[in-house]
This record gives structure tokens, C-alpha cells and sequence, in this order.
């Protein structure tokens, strides 16, 4: 449980604290200096795939405004930004001759950081596929996850004496289940062995990646990969069963190739009706377990599973009967029954203690494995008042958001309090963006966008942020 104690609690010594963001989500400039197609410029042009039928092409124009962003970072005090860098600027096709533009756009994001005192987070990939991969297959292809190792090399060789941490995926969870099984996620397929495919094809690429990278980067950086983890509630004998399908399904099935080099045996019997596994081949475990520095963990919310009988009308109607329109492939069982509130404006539950109990729980299976909260934050309803006593003259008096990120940084200290070796948090978002497939209709951002003029407006939880990076005190 997240203490509730009114007492001052200091951050520890070198704790990092820092915000995200996500290529697509924030640059815009998508037809532009070269970059080419992604999956999410196809799935969010095509109708009915997006609310509002928004597109992430301009986004928060991040690529033209980058310089007086990296002011606003500065003057937040951020110790750390965790960016991702788009393969399509890269590599407009996903393979071949590198796009001068685009590494240029990446070189003046590393130097400005650098210049400020901000440590940059690179993420290689946070969902934005180049198209013409898909087109060959996607992530269930295996030359997919050898594209991804050159593209790896060629970033690294241009920004490998700079950058302070490496981070290979974000939330493959996301990419294989989303993408290949719901088609809730770019590339909108719905094709539940391609899903399975898909996540061993990210396994793949994840260790690749670090190989290449190894090959050139020339600092002495740290690597590492993010995960988003499921912290599951349930109850009883069916209960348990269902958490044991899911926690396989969505931490397992990465984490265990990664660390320990093999895939989780319930989980290939689980899915036996759905695929062989022929695709992983002789070798390829060893390959997918490198050594990492540090852990990425994502918490948001909890999640309650039970198993069902028969088909209820309301099960049905939720898909329940079509595995197709499910991401979980062979838990056809499974059900998420709705978690008690409070909830933040897309529905998920507000519980920070889960944060607490994720973290001590990878802590106690990976000992020796340090751990990052690399994404935690909260989408709510904005409300732009006057304030004359702003630079801008207008203030987003956000208390929830700030309470959510308040909160959330008391159980991540909680966390080290039991010994538990985490040494930092970042805030999502640092601007309101394009939130794939709500659009622009949930915000997440500390600092809000205005995306008709593009006008950032610090929110109060930026500034009770900017108080928490300068003070290293957290205050009740």
C-alpha cells in the first residue's frame, strides 16, 4: 500500500526524475524531409480506426517547435527526457541507405538535451513501423526482426557517443497483441496465431538490437527494455487460473526469454490450438537473452480476471464468442470483470499500491536487476482558465493529474523503502498528444497543447513537478 504518511519524503540519492513522450504521439512533420510511411499513418487515415478520424500528422509539431520545447524541459528541470525515434525518419522503407534529415533531426534533439543537463532516453521503437515492412509481413515475419537490428546499427553509429540509456521496445505487449490479434492498434490485424508470431519476432529483434548496438555504440551507456506489466486481482480456484493465463500471456511470454532465455511452457500449451511455435528457431532464445542494465516498467492500472462459463449476451457482445476480436489468443475463458474506482478519464482504475507490489515483485525474481519507472500518468478532463499571474496568462488547474503523479511517486518510494532497487520515474505525458486510438480526445500531458496553435500551457502538475525536480523532496 502506498504510505499515507504527512511527513516530507526525500528522493534517494542519483533518483532520476524525467517525462516521455512517443515519436508519432508528438513530432507531426510526417510527410516531411524525408521521412516515409508508418503502419499508424495508414491506420489512422483509414475511416472508422480513430476518434474524430485524427491523424498524428501534425501532432504536437514537436519537429518544428524542438528547440523551444527543450527550453520548457530545462525549465522544468527535468533530469531525464525518454524520447523514441521514428524508423520511418530513419529508414523510410525500414531498410536501406539512412535518411540524412531525419538522423540530423535526432542528432539536434541528443546535443540539445546534452546542452541543458538533461540525459537522453532513446527509445528504438514505440509502435511506428514503416509501412513497406508491413507490407512484407510485419512483426510475424522474421526479417522484420533482422531490419530492426541494421536500423539499430545505423542510429547507434550516429548517436552512440551520446546517448546515456538505450531502450530497445516499448510495450511489445502492445505491438503483438494489439496490432496482429484486436486490431484495436495499427497495423489493425486481427489474426491471432500472427499475434503470437509477432511476439516472438520482438523478442527477437530486442536482442538483435543490443547486439548491434553493442557493435558501435562507443560511450558507456545503459540498455534496456520496457515493458508494460499486468497486475492482476482475482479470487478462487477459477480466478487463479485466469490470472495464470494472462500473467503468461502478458509478462512471462517477454520477460522469461529475456532474462532467462526460454519461453514459459504453460503458455505454449495454452496456445497450442492456436500455433505451433515452429517459428522459433534453434538459436534464437540465446539470442534474446542479452545482458540489460536496467528494467523498464509502465503501470497504469490493475486488472481483475475470473474464467467464465457459457456465453452470457453481454459477453458475446463483447467479443467473448471471436477469438479474432480479442488480444489474448487461447484464453478464450478469460474475462476482465470491471475494477472498483476511482477512474481517470479512460476508465482505468486509480490504485498506486499496484505499482508498489509490481515492483517488489520483479525485484524479488530478478534480484540483481534494477528497475525504471519509465511511464505513469493519467488522462483527465482540461479546463483552460485565465490567470494573469502566468507568463501566459492562462493556467490548467489539474489536481487529480497532480494527486495521480503524487501518489504514484509515494508507492515507487515505498518500493525502495523495502529494499527495492528503482531509481527513477517519469512522468507520461510530458505534452498532451496524439493518443492513438482515442486521437486527440484524452490528455495526458503535464504541459497542455493547444492543436490549433500549437501554444504549450504548463499545467499545475508541471509545476508541482518543476518543485519536485529542483526541492528532491516529496511533499504531502
Amino acid at each position: 500500500m502506498t504510505q499515507t504518511s504527512t511527513e516530507n519524503r526525500a528522493l534517494p540519492p542519483g533518483f532520476v526524475l524525467g517525462s516521455a513522450t512517443a515519436s508519432y504521439q508528438v513530432e507531426g512533420a510526417a510527410n516531411e524531409d524525408g521521412r516515409g510511411p508508418s503502419i499508424w499513418d495508414t491506420y489512422s487515415h483509414t475511416p472508422g480506426n480513430v476518434w474524430n478520424g485524427d491523424t498524428g500528422d501534425a501532432a504536437c509539431n514537436h519537429y518544428h517547435l524542438l528547440e523551444s520545447d527543450l527550453d520548457l524541459m530545462a525549465d522544468l528541470g527535468l533530469d531525464a527526457y525518454r524520447f523514441s525515434i521514428a524508423w520511418p525518419r530513419i529508414q523510410p522503407t525500414g531498410t536501406g541507405a539512412p535518411n540524412a534529415a531525419g538522423l540530423d533531426f535526432y542528432d539536434r534533439l541528443v546535443d540539445g538535451l546534452l546542452a541543458r543537463g538533461i540525459k537522453p532516453v532513446a527509445t528504438l521503437y514505440h509502435w511506428d513501423l514503416p509501412q513497406t515492412l508491413e507490407d512484407r509481413g510485419g512483426w510475424p515475419a522474421r526479417e522484420t526482426a533482422h531490419a530492426f537490428a541494421d536500423y539499430a546499427k545505423i542510429v547507434g553509429e550516429r548517436l552512440g557517443d551520446r546517448v546515456g540509456t538505450w531502450t530497445t521496445l516499448n510495450e511489445p505487449w502492445c505491438s503483438a497483441y494489439l496490432g496482429y490479434s484486436s486490431g484495436a492498434h495499427a497495423p489493425g490485424r486481427m489474426e491471432p496465431a500472427a499475434a503470437l508470431a509477432a511476439v516472438h519476432h520482438l523478442n527477437l529483434a530486442h536482442g538483435l538490437a543490443l547486439q548491434s548496438l553493442r557493435g558501435v555504440v562507443t560511450n558507456d551507456p545503459e540498455y534496456s527494455v520496457t515493458l508494460n506489466f499486468h497486475v492482476l486481482r482475482y479470487e478462487g480456484d477459477s480466478g487463479r487460473e485466469a490470472a495464470r493465463q494472462i500473467d503468461g500471456l502478458a509478462n512471462r511470454v517477454f520477460l522469461e526469454p529475456m532474462l532467462e532465455g526460454k519461453y514459459p511452457q504453460d503458455v505454449i500449451n495454452d496456445t497450442k490450438s492456436v500455433t505451433d511455435w515452429s517459428f522459433i528457431k534453434d538459436g534464437d532464445t540465446a539470442v534474446i537473452q542479452q545482458p540489460i542494465d536496467v528494467l523498464g516498467v509502465n503501470y497504469y492500472s490493475t486488472t481483475r480476471v475470473d474464467l467464465w462459463d457459457g456465453v452470457s449476451e453481454k459477453q458475446a457482445a463483447d467479443g467473448h464468442k471471436n477469438v479474432g476480436q480479442s488480444p489474448w489468443p487461447g484464453a478464450d475463458r478469460v474475462e476482465f470483470p470491471p475494477m472498483p474506482g476511482p477512474y481517470t478519464e479512460m476508465g482505468w482504475n486509480i490504485e498506486p499500491g499496484g505499482l508498489t507490489e509490481l515492483l517488489i515483485g520483479l525485484s524479488e525474481k530478478y534480484p540483481d536487476l534494477p528497475l525504471m519507472v519509465t511511464e505513469n500518468g493519467a488522462a483527465f478532463p482540461d479546463e483552460v482558465v485565465a490567470d494573469a499571474s502566468r507568463s501566459s496568462g492562462k493556467a490548467v488547474h489539474d489536481d487529480k493529474r497532480t494527486k495521480y503523479v503524487r501518489d504514484h511517486i509515494a508507492a515507487v518510494l515505498d518500493a525502495a523503502d523495502q529494499g527495492v532497487d528503482v531509481r527513477g520515474y517519469f512522468v507520461w505525458s510530458l505534452f498532451d498528444n496524439f493518443e492513438w486510438g482515442y486521437g486527440y480526445s484524452k490528455r495526458f500531458g503535464i504541459v497542455r497543447v493547444d492543436y490549433d496553435t500549437f501554444e504549450r500551457i504548463p499545467k499545475d502538475s508541471a509545476l508541482w513537478f518543476q518543485k519536485l525536480c529542483r526541492e528532491r523532496t516529496l511533499t504531502p
